[in-house]
């Protein structure tokens, strides 16, 4: 029996490891790059959502500065009118009492609101979630 020689364009089992070992490489470069854009829409939403956070803070910090200058000078103006009636330091009282209650108010509302704010970047995870479940089985 002769031996037939291969044809050029058959796959030898030392090609086929080699773009095998191509392929491997090809696809690993592509979830690095993958999970490196991830990282970077991360930051990116991060940042985003900081900045409007931070200018809106801006915000209500000086809405907050004028609305205590105005409660300030109506409660002068309340303890005022009520010593005209009473004695100046029971209306001083009154007036302190009525802001306690108000400020233990505000206080609960905003703790309550403050337990459903979530610092994560939900899209980001979410599609890292996608990105890692597809790496594990690429077929699906």
């Amino acid at each position: 029996m002769s031996s037939i020689p291969p044809t050029p364009g058959a796959a030898e089992p030392h090609g086929q490891d080699k773009s095998v070992s191509q392929l491997l490489s090809v696809v690993t470069a592509d979830l690095q790059t993958l999970f490196r854009q991830e990282v970077e829409l991360a930051k990116a939403e991060i940042r985003e959502e900081a900045t409007r956070a931070g200018k809106a803070a801006g915000m209500y910090g000086g809405a907050g500065f004028a609305g205590y200058m105005v409660l300030l000078f109506l409660s002068l103006a309340a303890v005022l009118g009520l010593a005209n009636v009473m004695d100046g330091g029971w209306a001083a009282l009154i007036v302190t009492a009525v802001w306690g209650i108000v400020a233990a108010v505000l206080y609960q509302k905003g703790r309550a609101r403050m337990r459903t704010v979530s610092p994560k970047p939900e899209q980001t995870v979410e599609t890292m979630k996608e990105n890692a479940e597809w790496a594990r089985h690429p077929t699906r």
